[in-house]
């Protein structure tokens, strides 16, 4: 993405704009090095992080928090 030529249908952007999409991605690319880095877990849960979604299983118990 270029940021220093606006599509002919769209305004200029702004200084704090650009810098703040220029974080952004600097934000997205940490991320996903910290995801590459991290070691693989081992017995752990099936699919996304259940403290994340708010239940947690555990021997097919299920539990809210």
């Amino acid at each position: 993405m270029n940021d220093q030529t606006p599509a002919p249908d769209r305004k200029p952007l702004p200084p704090a704009a650009r810098r703040a999409l220029a974080e952004a991605e600097a934000r997205r690319q940490a991320a996903a090095a910290h995801v590459e880095a991290a070691p693989k877990e081992l017995q752990g849960p099936k699919g996304p992080e259940p403290t994340r979604y708010g239940d947690w299983e555990r021997k097919g118990i299920a539990s809210d928090f």
